[in-house]
């Protein structure tokens, strides 16, 4: 059996494992988990930022620390399905109180305002400062919109988008060409056939997929009548002859709190440098997860900014930060890639097999099988979560999680 195809069963053994046990179907715990009881709390921790990677080291520290999150929203958006609420799907947000129940996280709804790494210290918009003994800084991305005006529009501003597609027809434009591009074209295309659906990119469309998954992605936004355009780089929405225009092209690290406060981050990406355990290089109380981080790992180099990536680091983080309170050196962080997953619409979509390093392979699944598939990737992520916050132990169970 080739190597992808076994990582895509054990990836979907552990699915399989992970759904009997957070739908119930079993009474059976994780082998080594342990009836989970409130650890006596041996330090402090603050998380800022409530998104997957926040979530996760929360929800991991819990048992041994005192954690407050720090999150001004009360729901856990899924951002993977952005472009569904674009497309008009009323509902991908879930409650974070629920989420957090019986875990013993305290949820701070505020942002922080100023962060004090040398005095361990966090300032919030509520007017609440929080003291820390370690700090992960899981503040996430988002995507920086080349042009202002009403016709601008990103993947956070999906709900927004939705009620300008809404007054249509017209023509919109998606400007990338990367895997966020063609999800939002293809969905938006599918939704929304009265629209004129352009996508532009720089370089070459889907420039991480191979020859056959490429192939695959243009015959369905061929289907969908969604015009692409490639070579074409785009600076601002003003350059378009568009009604209105979405941004996929430019994400960025929320990194501005960090780097006002000191810690080494890298100018062009806004993404704060951590060394192999996941803590910053310019100081080490403070961890970083998701996408904020500028990760890496032996087997697959920098890791992109990605929900495939979020959960692992957040869970490493959370490992590193047990570990120091235990008096332990922390572990570097082991991460490979095994597939990316498309959604080409509700009824199509694309698995691609990917080599440890991100590089693709030529093997793909396709069609609805594919779009099946990357639903039940996608609804994994929370059900991760929840059943994280019932059996800590299942944490075995994400990839890349050891």
């Amino acid at each position: 059996m080739h190597a992808e195809e076994d990582a895509m069963n054990a990836q979907e053994d552990a699915m399989k494992k992970m759904n009997k046990i957070a739908n119930g179907v079993t009474d059976h715990r994780p082998r080594g988990a342990r009836p989970r009881t409130r650890k006596a709390a041996s330090g402090r921790v603050v998380v800022l930022g409530g998104g997957y990677a926040g979530m996760m080291a929360a929800l991991r520290l819990a048992p041994h620390a005192r954690v407050t999150l720090v999150d001004p929203d009360d729901r856990l958006t899924e951002r993977v399905r952005l472009h569904e609420v674009a497309a008009g799907r009323p509902e991908v947000a879930h409650s974070r109180a629920e989420l957090l129940r019986g875990t013993g996280v305290e949820h701070l709804a505020a942002r922080a305002t100023a962060l004090d790494p040398d005095a361990r210290v966090v300032h919030t918009d509520r007017g609440r400062t929080l003291r820390y003994d370690r700090l992960v800084y899981a503040l996430g991305s988002h995507t920086d919109p080349r042009g202002a005006g009403q016709r601008s529009f990103t993947a956070e501003t999906a709900t927004a988008l939705h009620r300008r597609l809404l007054t249509g027809p017209g023509a919109l434009a998606v400007v990338g060409g990367g895997l966020t591009g063609i999800e939002m074209a293809a969905e938006l295309a599918e939704a929304h056939p009265e629209w004129q659906v352009r996508l532009l990119t720089g370089g070459e469309l889907g420039p991480g997929l191979s020859a056959s998954g490429r192939t695959h992605v243009r015959t369905v936004l061929d289907r969908l009548h969604v015009r692409v355009t490639e070579g074409r780089r785009v600076t601002d929405a003003d350059d378009l002859d568009a009604d209105a225009v979405v941004w996929t092209a430019a994400l960025r690290a929320t990194g501005d709190l960090a780097r006002d406060a000191g810690l080494d981050t890298d100018p062009a990406t806004g993404r704060i440098r951590v060394d192999a355990a996941l803590r910053s290089v310019s100081h080490p109380d403070v961890y970083v997860a998701g996408d904020a981080a500028e990760a890496r790992s032996p087997r697959a180099g920098t890791l992109r900014m990605a929900c495939a990536t979020a959960l692992p680091t957040g869970a490493h983080a959370a490992r590193g930060i047990i570990a120091e309170l235990r008096g332990t050196a922390p572990r570097p962080l082991t991460f490979a890639y095994f597939v990316q997953c498309v959604s080409l619409g509700r009824h199509d979509g694309l698995i691609q097999s990917v080599r440890a390093d991100d590089t693709p392979r030529e093997t793909v699944l396709t069609g609805r099988p594919a779009a099946l598939v990357k639903e039940q990737v996608v609804r994994s992520t929370r059900r991760f979560l929840t059943l994280t916050a019932r059996h800590p132990a299942a944490i075995r169970l994400i990839p890349n999680v050891s």
